[in-house]
C-alpha cells in the first residue's frame, strides 16, 4: 500500500535556499529529497546516511559566491 502523500510544509531558510537548489540539482536531485534525508539520518533511522555535498566550484556563481 503506497503512503499517503504529506502536504507541503513551509519553513523559513533565507537566501541559502537558492544556493541549496543549484547545489542539489547539481548533484541530479532535489531539494526536497536531501531535507527528507537529512531529517532521517538526525533522528538516526536506521540506514539513514548523511547525504554527499557536491565540490562547491559545481554550482556556486562565477565570482565564488554562492
Amino acid at each position: 500500500m503506497p503512503k499517503p502523500h504529506t502536504p507541503p510544509r513551509q519553513i523559513r531558510i533565507g537566501d541559502d535556499w537558492y544556493a541549496f537548489d543549484r547545489a542539489a540539482k547539481a548533484q541530479s536531485t532535489e531539494r526536497a529529497e536531501l531535507v527528507r534525508a537529512f531529517i532521517s539520518w538526525y533522528l538516526r533511522t536506521p540506514g539513514a546516511k548523511l547525504p554527499a555535498r557536491p565540490e562547491r566550484a559545481a554550482w556556486e556563481g562565477e565570482e565564488g559566491t554562492p
